[in-house]
């Protein structure tokens, strides 16, 4: 029998300018892409977009070493420039690997943004290792979204 690894996780940054700004980096799908496309030896093989409640988002990649890892996520709230909510599950190799809940808070702090990341994430193989990959790659993705700000907001002056 297969165990499922349940574990809950919170990541938070602060992002320059305000939350309606950084919305925008969840809601349009080229700012979307500048953050998230971290792997650019990966081949695309599906890239869709549909950022509206009951909307789906799905990224199915190929590697150099011809595995293939799926992302499909479904919109279930989204109020503009406060909160996202969206379930989503990872496909490595044609296996489900993960199913999570994820909701993202977009919090005015002065003149920056302070972001919540929660996810409630079952882990369907791996385990602890899995959970730990996924918690870095978090974190790491969300390095690069700050990063991404700072420079749009840069040059718009």
């Amino acid at each position: 029998m297969t165990t499922v690894d349940h574990h809950t996780f919170v990541v938070e940054r602060e992002l320059p300018g305000s939350p309606a700004h950084a919305f925008r980096f969840w809601a349009e799908p080229e700012l979307k892409r500048r953050w998230t496309d971290c792997h650019p030896d990966w081949a695309v093989l599906e890239d869709l977009f549909d950022f509206r409640v009951g909307g789906v988002e799905a990224k199915h990649w190929r590697m150099p070493d011809g595995q293939e890892m799926t992302f499909r996520a479904h919109y279930l709230d989204i109020v503009a420039g406060q909160r996202i909510l969206y379930a989503y599950e990872m496909s490595f190799g044609g296996q489900r690997v993960s199913a999570s809940l994820a909701t993202v808070e977009l919090l005015p702090a002065g003149t920056t943004t302070r972001m919540r990341f929660t996810e409630q994430a079952a882990f369907l193989a791996g385990g602890d290792g899995a959970r730990r990959q996924r918690i870095g790659g978090t974190e790491g993705v969300f390095d690069g979204l700050v990063e991404i700000i700072r420079q749009d907001l840069a040059g718009q002056r």
